[in-house]
């Protein structure tokens, strides 16, 4: 059996009195995109930079395809790390820019040359390389940033953050460009984001983090589709808590569960035919928000609970603003219920999940 490209074994990470990593363990395999998702202090950046060497483990291990190497510099590890801001030098062109980690390690002019222009080909940069970094757009600078990390070959890809300076249009665009450049390349990217959108659309799988541990790893529908904790369900798109007492009204089971909004219907006119597969409640609309393709309402419904239903903009044009303080009804699929005591934060800590 391959080992995994990645493996954290027991790692915990602590800064004076602040655990910032609490006994993660985690296998990222080969040629896998992974996400780490989380919010800001959860313990994910602290988890690249350990892959990386920047940091090192106060317990634990970190392996490269079976090794340890825990105890080694950046520079012995077969890994690169993409930033946020890039980091490349203003005074050197695109060319030198991707040739530095090459220059460094010695490689002759024409193997450089060869290779940089490979490695700009596989960006879709080439014919930029006599460009210095500020005659070039935020994306293409990126772009240059990923080239000159895989101009070395390595066989994992770390990339803390690298999309959060980009505009929203741009930021969608190189989502798609990252994901078709790592299937190309064929090697294991590690991708940390506290953006739920971007790791559902891009990885094979993702790890989310909070407080320092991990409260689930899986492929992004799993995620989302069966959230294994309240804060996986909330954190990862939006979802309704429904509580106890409520639960037990509605389905016999008195036990909370989560129910995403687009799984519910809204009724205006009249409370649909109840039947053994379905939950229905009534409410009343206090909130209404347009949101372009799609409004999201705001219900209060029993024993002072509020549920998120949203529907698609199909028709124009648009009063929904019209439903605020209207009685409505609210019904969906048994099935779409996800009760929160199904899973727990220890069943995720470890392995291939």
């Amino acid at each position: 059996m391959t080992a995994p490209a990645v493996s954290l074994v027991g790692v915990v990470k602590r800064f004076g009195d602040v655990t910032a990593v609490d006994g993660v363990t985690l296998d990222v395999l080969d040629g896998e995109f992974f996400s780490l998702l989380g919010p800001s202090g959860s313990g994910k950046t602290t988890c690249l930079r350990m892959i990386a060497g920047f940091e090192a483990p106060t317990e634990g291990w970190v392996l490269l395809h079976g090794d340890d190497v825990t105890g080694l510099a950046p520079y012995q590890r077969d890994v690169n790390t993409v930033f946020q801001d890039y980091a490349l030098f203003p005074h050197m062109t695109v060319e030198e820019n991707v040739a530095y980690g090459l220059m460094v390690r010695g490689v002759d002019k024409s193997e450089r040359a060869k290779r940089v222009a490979e490695a700009l080909d596989m960006v879709h940069l080439g014919g930029f390389g006599e460009r210095k970094p500020g005659q070039l757009s935020g994306g293409q600078r990126q772009r240059v940033a990923l080239a000159r990390a895989l101009i070395n070959r390595p066989k994992v890809i770390l990339l803390d953050e690298p999309l959060g300076a980009l505009d929203l249009k741009l930021r969608h665009a190189m989502q798609i460009e990252l994901k078709s450049i790592q299937r190309d390349v064929g090697i294991s990217f590690i991708y940390v984001t506290h953006d739920q959108e971007e790791a559902l659309n891009m990885s094979d799988r993702l790890a989310v983090f909070n407080h320092g541990r991990i409260e689930q790893v899986g492929p992004p529908q799993e995620v989302y589709e069966t959230p294994r904790t309240e804060f996986v369900a909330g954190f990862v798109g939006i979802s309704n808590v429904v509580p106890a007492i409520l639960a037990e009204a509605l389905t016999g089971r008195a036990e909370a569960f989560t129910v995403r909004p687009e799984k519910i219907s809204l009724h205006v006119t009249g409370a649909p035919a109840p039947n053994a597969s379905t939950c229905d409640v009534g409410g009343t609309v206090v909130d209404v928000v347009y949101l372009g393709m799609f409004t999201r309402y705001a219900v209060e419904v029993a024993h002072d609970t509020t549920l998120e239903v949203v529907r698609q903009n199909l028709d124009a044009p648009h009063r929904e603003r019209g439903l605020l303080g209207a009685t409505v009804h609210l019904q969906w699929g048994r099935d779409a219920c996800r009760y929160l005591s199904e899973g727990s934060t220890e069943e995720n800590q470890g392995g291939e999940l």
